[in-house]
């Protein structure tokens, strides 16, 4: 053998180990696969079908009031049951064949039908049936009755998660099954508040979700599921929005045993509090939850807690904002005592308040006292210098002029200047119920005088339709 046959076979053979050492190292240094391989097994994808009734004629009209006393139960012949189609995602949490997925994939569905992934590629399909579900956190829990022990997810702390944390999602979008997206978590306790998602937590995650995502896990660099995809922006890229895993983790025991979750009822609604309000009710700082309705018979209200209290701690843990108070109070159960410490008017107390169960559709109702005294247009203009021109005590006439509630008390406003702030920059007008002025109540134009004493500014408590809100107004110069 010549010496370069021997350095050509030499380095022939050094490419090739060069190269198969390359793709070795690329199998065992991506992360990736391995999750995908464990965890590929235990999503599902979830089909659903609902039978919608549409018309057979052409006429648009088979539900109105005159067609149907013509016709009566016979507009049924005119119409078909079409079935609307669906799907979407989920992952087995159990053996026993439970499955996570999305509240907004299963709601209100005649049908479902869950396809699992066996381990030699072929797939096997399941009815389902929905054990419980969860609007709050679009979060719902099917059932399957397997054949075979199931390929389970764990759950992760979702609590311990941190932003820029490499994330792996798997789901069904648009139909194409099995589909791994990568990325980064882009950020933590997202709101979105549009159509039919109203939360406050959302993980955000650059990983690609699409329609048919929804439901699919959200995995970490160890394979644990640390959210549930959920939402997009449809005119954004890179923005999915996932509910954290704690959350389902909460409520995945009652959503299986009573179908949906029991979460504690305080009856109160709130709002967040600013500088000027923080200033004008007496509280110290900037943070806490401003009460801006108690309901009538509710927990709050047989404790005590009154419209204008600041919630500032929670079973001793300090009270943010609105928002991370709304949250404290879900996590509680019902029956258990929430101890309060609010400030009312500059003054601290504590209260402990038994909960009672939130329901789906909680409402409550004011107080039913009113007052009737006719008030003068005279003491009417006590606000005018803040663009609120005149006032009156609600008497019967304007609580049917208005459309007030008979429960409800205050001062009317019962004329705005148009071209003031209060009108163009806050929207305050007519019939508009103003319930205290910096943290008095106000029940004629007498008490509004006082309580706006000589003030730049003044902090409103309000009502319109039976919803309470708070505004600032600055006085306006009317020298010029």
């Amino acid at each position: 053998m010549t010496k370069k046959i021997f350095m050509a076979l030499t380095l022939t053979l050094a490419l090739i180990l060069v190269s198969a050492a390359g793709s070795f190292a690329g199998s065992i240094n991506n992360p990736i696969v391995p999750i995908v391989k464990r965890a590929s097994l235990a999503v599902v994808n979830i089909d659903v079908e609902k039978i919608a009734r549409r018309s057979r004629t052409p006429f648009p009209f088979d539900d109105d009031p005159i067609f149907k006393h013509f016709f009566g139960d016979s507009f049924k012949d005119f119409t078909r049951s079409v079935p609307m189609k669906g799907m979407g995602s989920g992952f087995i949490v159990s053996k026993e064949g439970l499955i996570l997925t999305n509240n907004h994939v299963v709601d209100k569905v005649d049908k479902i039908t869950v396809s699992v992934l066996l381990p030699d590629g072929s797939k096997k399909t399941y009815p389902a049936t929905l054990k419980g579900n969860d609007p709050t956190y679009d979060l719902a829990v099917i059932k399957i009755e397997p054949d075979t022990d199931l390929p389970v997810l764990e759950l992760g702390d979702s609590d311990a998660v941190e932003v820029g944390e490499y994330v792996v999602a798997i789901g069904n979008p648009y139909g194409f099954e099995q589909t791994v997206t990568t990325g980064v978590i882009s950020a933590k306790n997202r709101s979105i508040h549009a159509q039919d998602i109203n939360f406050d937590d959302f993980m955000q995650t650059d990983a690609a979700i699409n329609p048919g995502n929804s439901g699919g896990p959200l995995l970490n660099m160890e394979g644990k599921v640390i959210a549930i995809n959920t939402a997009i922006i449809p005119y954004a890229q890179g923005m999915g929005f996932a509910v954290p895993v704690n959350k389902a983790k909460e409520i995945m025991g009652d959503l299986v045993s009573y179908g949906h979750a029991r979460r504690g009822w305080l009856g109160v609604s709130v709002r967040d509090i600013d500088e000027e309000i923080a200033k004008a009710y007496g509280v110290k700082g900037k943070q806490g939850a401003m009460v801006l309705e108690v309901f009538k018979g509710d927990p709050a209200d047989k404790e005590g807690i009154k419209r204008g209290d600041v919630v500032i701690e929670l079973n001793g843990e300090k009270i943010k904002d609105a928002g991370a108070f709304v949250q404290k109070v879900r996590t509680l159960a019902p029956n258990t005592t929430a101890r309060l410490v609010i400030v009312r008017k500059g003054r601290e107390m504590r209260f402990n308040v038994k909960l009672g169960e939130r329901a789906n559709s909680a409402d409550g109702r004011k107080s039913p006292e009113s007052s009737s005294t006719p008030a003068g247009r005279q003491d009417g203009e006590v606000l005018k210098d803040y663009g609120i021109t005149e006032i009156s005590t609600v008497n019967d006439s304007l609580r049917k002029q208005y459309n007030i509630d008979s429960a409800s008390e205050g001062l009317v406003i019962t004329k705005v200047d148009p071209n003031s702030p209060a009108y163009y920059e806050k929207g305050v007008r007519e019939g508009d119920l103003i319930l205290e002025i910096n943290a008095l109540d106000v029940k004629t134009p007498a008490e509004a005088k006082k309580a706006a004493g000589n003030s730049d500014s003044i902090v409103l408590m309000m009502e319109r339709k039976g919803s309470p809100f708070i505004i600032r107004l600055e006085k306006q110069d009317n020298s010029k």
